[in-house]
């Protein structure tokens, strides 16, 4: 009998395959719309209630890991490798997330996609999402988590370049998969290294080695940095983030799919999965908390200029993945997964609530052309404000417990935390409050920019849409009173503080609230006076808003520096030396060289009996020759 923790990731895969079976078929029986959403969220929202039981069991064991091994993969002598999954605190809330969550963005998608001509195949595919995105946080073995992590990879390009008709779709879906895959490189040469030090690859297993002190011969720094580049390829962190705002490229639910509980999540979750091995590497966790900071720092700055609702809430998401790598530089790993459940609610809502909007206006995305719109979509503004409010940091709501806890371990960590990683982090708060309500501002209040065709026919989303904004929005009030971080403590302890600073932790939890109403306060007064405000400001500042608009130009640096030295060396070296030259010009000089010795015998072949009788005659002539030549 399939273990109920098999189950979990199987059920979403039967969806897939029932779905691309019968809802894409080409001739013959092919299912309904009904159908085919009926089919694509029964195996996500089944898996959610096997979920909920399988954390009861986990509950009522006292929660001792629940280990299902399933089979052996491949064997070499008394070795091998073994399909197994693996239950514990950190996996079940990671599944309860992934599971829960993506159900309701498969709700969503009943009503998002409705007219869409490929419907059935989008669920195929969020489906086959979904199966690897569980089998990558319930797998026991990293071999396991590397097929969901790959899978994952897989599922995205499939999703992002979903209308592939357009062929920036299918860019934006390329550049997913390629940049992913120069991270996995340095997450294979983590894995390798872990399998030749310990001799399997069963993360618990290898934490608890680590734990009993035979890590030593372990070279943790540099197996950390290779997860960590493996990390900021699916996470979206410097160098590799280039590729998350072009995902936007996909349809909405696509965006929050990825954005708010699933791949995006995947280095933060393999990280505090291997807290072992960055605990005996405190230099590789300096560079995650830098690297996090900075990338913060930097997607925040970016989302400030931008104009498409999508791309505002895309490099939003780059600059909360920086604040979960902060708080997992700084050793609060229960941190980080306190604020991935909270960022997977109000950013899903987020998402959920752009694409209602962007239904309600045809297509429309440039919230330049928005405006005054919460009369016309009251529920998708009501939900969609609360979210603002949580990812903001007011105080009572999500955000705000999981991200002052980041400032403040930021801050006061032994391991790790210091005043200037809390300045900065401090810094890109203030500019998340600001460039969010600036979004919900633009889009939402103020006099309407919308032309009077498109203000016409403006209206509410479906309730299949807005019932499941109205959960989110609740979770995004909520959820910030879920204890993550004290649940999690017995394996992801929180780190020591600093006892000199101890006592500045009200003092910074007040600093922290005045900067996010700081940052409201500046958006609503900016953006609720006449436009010639903010222009005159954007003229003074002309430089700045040229770099932020220019995504500091790391595309064009790529461009330069790999993508056309690449381009030059495959078409001058390997194609024209390589392909041509030597490969090309090797063989056509073989079959030259037998042509030539074909047409030189075709010579003896004239068809004259005269020629013929000569040839036999110095034949035999110079047969009889070499007989005598020893006579």
């Amino acid at each position: 009998m399939t273990h109920p923790l098999a189950l979990i990731a199987l059920l979403p895969l039967f969806g897939f395959l029932l779905n691309g079976v019968f809802a894409t078929a080409i001739g013959g029986h092919r299912f309904s719309h009904r159908t085919a959403a009926l089919v694509g969220c029964a195996g996500p929202m089944a898996a959610f209630a096997l979920t909920i039981s399988m954390f009861l069991q986990l509950q009522a064991g006292d929660y001792a890991p629940i280990v299902a091994p399933l089979y052996r993969w491949a064997s070499f002598g008394e070795q091998g490798f073994d399909i197994g999954f693996y239950f514990d605190r950190l996996s079940a809330i990671m599944t309860l997330v992934v599971t829960g969550v993506g159900s309701v963005i498969h709700v969503y998608s009943t009503g998002y996609m409705h007219d869409d001509k490929s419907f059935g195949r989008f669920f195929a595919y969020l489906n086959l999402f979904l199966f690897f995105m569980l089998l990558l946080v319930l797998g026991r073995s990293m071999l396991v988590l590397f097929v969901g992590w790959e899978g994952v990879g897989l599922a995205s390009y499939l999703l992002i370049g979903f209308w592939f008709d357009e062929s920036a779709n299918a860019v934006a879906g390329r550049k997913a998969f390629i940049t992913n895959r120069i991270g996995d490189a340095g997450f294979l040469l983590g894995m390798f290294l872990l399998y030749r030090t310990f001799g399997t690859l069963d993360m618990d297993v290898i934490n608890q080695a680590i734990a009993s002190g035979q890590g030593a011969i372990l070279p943790a720094a540099l197996v950390g940095l290779f997860l960590f580049i493996g990390a900021t390829g699916k996470s979206a962190q410097i160098p590799l983030y280039v590729w998350l705002p072009d995902a936007m490229a996909g349809p909405t639910p696509v965006s929050a799919l990825i954005h708010a509980a699933t791949m995006v999540t995947a280095g933060v979750y393999l990280v505090a999965r291997m807290s072992g091995v960055y605990i005996m590497a405190p230099e590789t966790s300096q560079l995650i908390a830098t690297v996090g900071v900075l990338t913060a720092f930097m997607a925040a700055t970016i989302a400030l200029v931008q104009t498409d609702i999508k791309k505002v809430l895309a490099y939003s998401t780059v600059s909360q993945l920086g604040f979960m790598f902060l708080a997992l530089g700084v050793g609060a790993y229960g941190v980080a997964i306190f604020h991935v459940v909270t960022h997977a609610f109000f950013k899903a809502c987020l998402f959920l609530g752009a694409g209602s909007v962007i239904h309600a206006l045809g297509g429309e995305q440039d919230i330049r052309k928005m405006g005054a719109l919460r009369k016309h979509i009251p529920i998708t503004f009501w939900t969609f404000l609360i979210a603002t409010a949580a990812i903001a940091g007011l105080p009572g709501l999500a955000g705000f417990f999981s991200k002052d806890e980041i400032l403040w371990f930021a801050f006061a960590s032994q391991s790790g935390g210091a005043p200037w990683l809390w300045a900065l982090a401090a810094t890109t708060a203030f500019l998340t409050a600001f460039y969010m309500f600036r979004l919900l501002w633009l889009v939402f209040f103020g006099t309407s920019r919308m032309t009077p065709e498109v203000e016409h026919h403006v209206h509410e989303s479906p309730w299949s849409m807005t019932s499941v904004l109205i959960v989110l929005a609740v979770l995004s009030a909520v959820g910030g009173y879920i204890h993550i971080p004290e649940f999690l403590a017995p394996m992801l302890p929180l780190p020591a503080l600093v006892p000199s600073l101890e006592h500045y932790e009200h003092t910074l939890l007040y600093v922290s609230i005045a900067i996010a109403v700081s940052g409201v306060g500046l958006a609503i007064f900016l953006y609720s006076g006449p436009e010639s405000r903010v222009q005159s400001i954007a003229r003074k500042a002309a430089p700045l808003v040229a770099l932020f608009r220019g995504k500091y130009f790391v595309d064009e640096l790529y461009d330069r520096v790999l993508n056309r030295p690449l381009v030059w060396i495959s078409e001058h070296v390997l194609l024209r030396g390589g392909d041509r030259m030597l490969l090309d010009g090797s063989l056509n000089g073989l079959a030259a060289l037998a042509q030539r010795c074909a047409g030189g015998l075709a010579r003896l072949q004239t068809g004259q009996l005269h020629w013929y009788a000569l040839l036999v005659m110095v034949g035999l002539v110079g047969g009889i020759l070499w007989g005598w030549r020893g006579v």
